[in-house]
């Protein structure tokens, strides 16, 4: 049996968000028009419209907001230390951890010469200003721990070298409650690197 035309189009929309096969993509939309009001689809519908238009790029750091800049970068609050991430995504999880209190910088995207992602690419043109204009101590680089992470991290490193900012990277290594034994190479290395004093 083939499903009506519009109620194709509907599955094959849910398959563009991330992680969703058409398997749940089909589920998702029978769900939608079986078990979902009018008032519900309709509000979620709006919902979708409504951040289309109102979400943007914080005009200084690259994170969502509704207005010009967002609630860090507006904050008179926040220490002088640049903590540069790879997504919006990775703004909020640091956020949630309430033990960081310095603001941040998007990058949108990591230096991936194979996915043809070159430092043109990122946003890093307004790093150097924000960091001179904002008279930022510490560069804290905290990208991914993988090629394109690491290739990210050197090449920002690279720029400051000689400035008079502080450039460190997060410490990776083994999760809290991990096994030694199930740990991988790099991620052991990682964990020697950034050991601290007890």
């Amino acid at each position: 049996m083939r499903y009506p035309s519009s109620l194709t189009k509907l599955i094959e929309n849910f398959q563009m968000y991330p992680g969703i096969g058409p398997k749940t993509a089909e589920r998702l939309a029978l769900f939608t028009i079986q078990k979902l009001s009018s008032d519900k689809v309709k509000s979620f519908s709006d919902s979708l419209k409504e951040v289309l238009e109102k979400i943007k790029k914080c005009e200084i750091c690259g994170n969502i907001t509704e207005g010009a800049l967002c609630d860090i970068c507006s904050s008179p609050t926040r220490d002088d230390i640049l903590m540069v991430v790879e997504s919006v995504k990775d703004v909020l999880v640091f956020e949630k951890t309430n033990q960081y209190n310095g603001r941040y910088h998007v990058l949108g995207d990591l230096i991936s010469p194979l996915n043809g992602v070159s430092p043109e690419d990122i946003n890093l043109k307004t790093l150097i200003s924000r960091v001179e204009k904002e008279k930022i101590r510490e560069i804290i680089i905290a990208t991914s721990a993988n090629i394109e992470g690491e290739m990210t991290a050197l090449y920002i490193k690279n720029i400051f070298e000689g400035k008079d900012v502080s450039i460190t990277r997060i410490g990776y290594g083994l999760p809290v409650g991990g096994d030694i034994e199930y740990a991988d190479e790099v991620t052991l290395i990682k964990s020697l690197e950034g050991r601290k004093k007890l």
